[in-house]
């Protein structure tokens, strides 16, 4: 219903899970709550590896990729994932949001994703805004 409201597409977003992580109730909320703001988004589902989300991006050109994790295990992951992203020359053409519950701002920034989004919700608004910002410095160079 959410991605029935005719919003105009504003992006794409690549969503998922990082590798050794199966819980996924969170991502796709976030996934329908983008999807009903007028982003495009891929799902890739559950326990990531690095190569995958580096093939997600590679093929769909998108502006945000966002990462989850539940367990406080698999949170490194995330930092992985920007790193493969950093080497494989990626990481200055996406926004990178990472969310789940034991994760924080503080985390965010050590690993150097773009924002740490709390909910559903947040992320939405925080890719919303990001996503002008973007724009406005495409526009501007």
């Amino acid at each position: 219903l959410l991605a029935e409201t005719g919003a105009p597409q504003i992006g794409t977003v690549v969503i998922g899970t990082v590798k050794g992580d199966i819980h996924d109730i969170g991502k796709n909320l976030v996934a329908m709550m983008m999807e009903g703001a007028g982003f495009k988004v891929v799902h890739l589902g559950i326990n990531n590896a690095a190569e995958k989300f580096l093939n997600a991006v590679k093929e769909h050109d998108p502006d945000i990729v966002g990462m989850s994790a539940l367990l406080t295990t698999t949170m490194p992951y995330m930092d992985v994932v920007i790193k493969a992203l950093k080497e494989a020359g990626l990481r200055d053409k996406v926004i990178v949001l990472v969310g789940g519950a034991p994760l924080n701002e503080a985390f965010a920034e050590e690993i150097e994703a773009d924002a740490y989004c709390r909910d559903a919700a947040i992320a939405v608004e925080t890719a919303k805004k990001l996503m002008a910002i973007k724009r406005s410095k495409a526009a501007a160079n």
